[in-house]
């Protein structure tokens, strides 16, 4: 690592998105603290550490390691997520806390841990990974929605907060993505229903103009834009990658 070396926190990584993401910006050169309950691997040169978002000294732990490992935060991308689908009145109240307090206070630990780091260097870029969900409503998942419509509400007050303060903060919002999470929702859906494969896609996707899943590079490149120069003027923003659905 030298001098130069822009370092990205990233959560989430095992799989998916927070695992394409960190695989895109390491190829641009960033060095890498990766955050997942789960163990990371494929990314020897990264810290790797496994912690809960939810929980701040776990939370705490990771800023601390990042620091020893680094000694500085250029970008953090909060991912780590979990959903719940059920109709709203078949939510049980824990369930709607455990949904709240990693999608939702997850992000708020994180970006307070590492904003503070980057408000001293007056420098950095947070985006979280919120969701289409998080623009519009989405029926059986009014925990998952509620958090998602937090994390956009969340990222544009903190965009207003340290906007002056040489910090930025956007949220992508990644409508339905072809990762192995979404994999086993759609068979879930060919087991309840007798439908096919594809028509299970296909119904996924009837408010996408494009009809199509997301693919997780799309995003991540989304989230490398973010990061850069290029997108300097941007904060506050919620970008929906998700086909043209809105």
């Amino acid at each position: 690592m030298t001098d130069t070396t822009r370092v990205a926190a990233i959560t989430g990584a095992a799989q998916g998105i927070g695992r394409r993401t960190a695989e895109v910006l390491a190829g641009e050169g960033y060095a890498l603290a990766l955050l997942d309950r789960q163990p990371v691997d494929g990314f020897p040169a990264a810290l790797v550490h496994t912690g809960d978002v939810a929980d701040e000294s776990s939370v705490a732990d990771f800023a601390r390691a990042v620091d020893d490992r680094y000694g500085r935060v250029d970008v953090l991308v909060n991912n780590a997520g979990i959903a719940c689908i059920a109709p709203a009145e078949d939510t049980p109240v824990d369930v709607w806390r455990t949904v709240l307090d990693v999608n939702l206070t997850g992000p708020f630990l994180l970006c307070q841990e590492f904003g503070r780091r980057m408000l001293s260097r007056r420098d950095g870029s947070i985006v979280n990974i919120a969701s289409v969900a998080g623009l519009r409503g989405v029926a059986d998942r009014a925990a998952y929605n509620a958090s998602k419509h937090g994390l956009v509400g969340l990222t544009r007050t903190l965009a207003v907060e340290w906007g002056g303060r040489g910090v930025r903060v956007n949220a992508v919002c990644p409508g339905f993505t072809d990762t192995d999470l979404l994999a086993g929702s759609i068979e879930n859906i060919v087991k309840k229903t007798g439908r096919s494969h594809e028509q299970a896609v296909a119904e996924l996707c009837r408010h996408n103009p494009q009809g199509r899943l997301v693919k997780p590079a799309e995003v991540a490149d989304t989230v490398l834009w973010l990061c850069g120069e290029d997108a300097a003027a941007i904060t506050g923003q919620a970008i929906a990658v998700a086909g043209g659905e809105v």
